[in-house]
């Protein structure tokens, strides 16, 4: 074999390296694209949770809100009825009283 063979082998063999190369690299494009299609579904879904969490955070708030809105109206009714039961026991008193130094 002459010299003039050996490079030309060797310039097929590179040829034909880089061909196979470059097929690789071509057939590569799908399988990126499906990649990219799961890194965004995946990237989608975690925002989604997130918001979820944001609005389970949100209806809690309200709930606690709406829990001690009734628990302070509740004990302002219940302060109230005292008061007015507390009146009522003084204008009792307040009319025995009189009822008592009009009998003196």
């Amino acid at each position: 074999p002459s010299k003039e063979d050996a490079v030309k082998k060797i310039a097929l063999t590179m040829v034909a390296v880089a061909t196979l190369g470059l097929a690789a690299c071509t057939g590569g494009d799908e399988a990126n694209n499906a990649a990219a299609n799961e890194s965004e579904t995946a990237n989608q879904a975690n925002g989604d949770v997130g918001n979820a969490t944001d609005a389970q955070n949100a209806a809690d708030d309200a709930l606690n809100q709406a829990a001690s809105t009734g628990s302070n109206v509740a004990s302002d009714a219940g302060n109230a009825a005292s008061s007015a039961a507390n009146t009522v026991s003084d204008t009792a008193g307040d009319a025995a009283n009189a009822v008592t130094n009009a009998a003196r």
